[in-house]
């Protein structure tokens, strides 16, 4: 059975519509209204070899605000609902990406308990379109949409770009760790019998 969830939210400031399937190829179509965003999302989708179609129309008059933590708030469902009762997987995962200069770690804990850690400081205030300070946003509304730990710590940093791609593709790596699946895994990798 093929893990996935389409996802639809509205409000007065976004309208997402959202198609994720964890047992991907890496495929995605993704349009939020903000280029280095959209970039960002493909490679997430990309070395986590989930499949992604994503389309924001959002209140970019204002700023990217609303666009990028609706787009997490919406991910982070997504993956809740693709999961269902997360039995079988390895629950957690981790990884550490190397992107030039900077070096990224993130961990993931699939537990139904959201839990938010991020150490990173970025010397511009912007990449592309896209304002820094929403990564941080952006992954804690996935955190926290997801019922999910996520460590994210930039071992070290310079170019904020790079920086901002390792975490991408560092999510990506250890979120698809944690949602594979272990035969030795009976039920739920849990001594509580649920991940919720």
């Amino acid at each position: 059975m093929i893990r996935k969830a389409d996802i639809e939210r509205k409000t007065k400031e976004t309208d997402i519509r959202m198609a994720f399937t964890i047992d991907g190829a890496g495929k995605s179509d993704v349009h939020t209204g903000v280029g280095f965003f959209d970039h960002m999302l493909e490679g997430f989708s990309k070395h986590g070899f989930f499949d992604l179609t994503l389309q924001v129309n959002g209140d970019l008059h204002v700023d990217g605000h609303h666009t990028v933590e609706d787009t997490g708030i919406v991910l982070g469902t997504a993956i809740r609902e693709a999961l269902g009762d997360k039995a079988g997987i390895k629950r957690y995962g981790s990884f550490i990406l190397p992107m030039d200069e900077s070096l990224c770690l993130c961990a993931v804990d699939l537990c139904g308990r959201p839990y938010f850690a991020f150490d990173c400081e970025f010397s511009t205030e912007r990449v592309g379109e896209l304002d820094t300070e929403l990564v941080r946003e952006f992954f804690y509304a996935v955190s926290y949409s997801a019922g999910m730990n996520l460590h994210l710590k930039m071992i070290s940093g310079g170019n904020a770009h790079h920086m901002t791609e390792a975490m991408f593709k560092a999510f990506g790596k250890a979120l698809d760790e944690a949602c594979s699946y272990d035969p030795r895994v009976k039920g739920v990798l849990s001594t509580k019998g649920a991940l919720a």
